[in-house]
């Protein structure tokens, strides 16, 4: 379905975003790390508990809600299936970023979840976490690389990704129930985003 020009209405209780997906289908240029003191940590199948942690601490800002909404066994069948990759970026003994590689499709990665709590956004520490992200992604036998990001995102997302070697390739709008309605997200939760019940 096509959208048509001019305005669309969004029906109250929903939210609406456009979808950027970005890719690449050789290595970049490797980008210098920024100075900072944080590691990389490869956790070898995610506790759920940990998981909805540090999934929320990350993403609760950009109302990231789909693994939210996720029960545990629904959860845990993703994220511990064969050819998905959990890393945490750690700063100062703690879990402060997250990096999720999808290797499920042959010849692709997906950076299914990729960002970092917002005490470390401006800080370089996504550059890191990028660098090491596009280290594994290429270290394996793939030709492509992608990504999607949306309008709830950082408003920095895209072009970031764009400054890592990602070149956007399509455009979406995606409409979902507000989670901050039905619990999944705090009323709270980004508040660049309004309401409308």
């Amino acid at each position: 379905m096509i959208v048509p020009d001019g305005y669309s209405d969004v029906p109250a209780g929903k939210i609406a975003a456009v979808v950027t997906h970005l890719e690449m289908t050789a290595p970049p240029t490797r980008r210098d790390d920024p100075p900072g003191n944080w590691t990389l940590r490869k956790v070898d199948r995610p506790a759920i508990l940990w998981y909805r942690d540090i999934f929320r601490r990350v993403g609760e800002d950009w109302l990231w809600f789909s693994r939210a909404r996720m029960s545990d066994a629904e959860l845990a069948a993703i994220i511990h299936a064969p050819g998905i990759e959990v890393y945490a970026l750690v700063a100062d003994g703690r879990d402060e970023g997250l990096l999720e590689l999808d290797f499920r499709e042959p010849g692709q990665c997906e950076l299914t979840y990729f960002g970092v709590t917002a005490p470390l956004i401006g800080t370089g520490a996504a550059r890191f976490l990028m660098n090491r992200a596009l280290e594994r992604a290429w270290s394996r036998d793939v030709r492509r690389v992608w990504v999607h990001t949306c309008t709830l995102d950082h408003p920095s997302a895209v072009a970031f990704y764009q400054r890592s070697g990602f070149r956007a390739f399509r455009r979406q709008i995606e409409i979902a129930d507000d989670p901050r309605l039905d619990g999944t997200a705090p009323r709270d939760a980004a508040p660049h985003v309004p309401i409308i019940e």
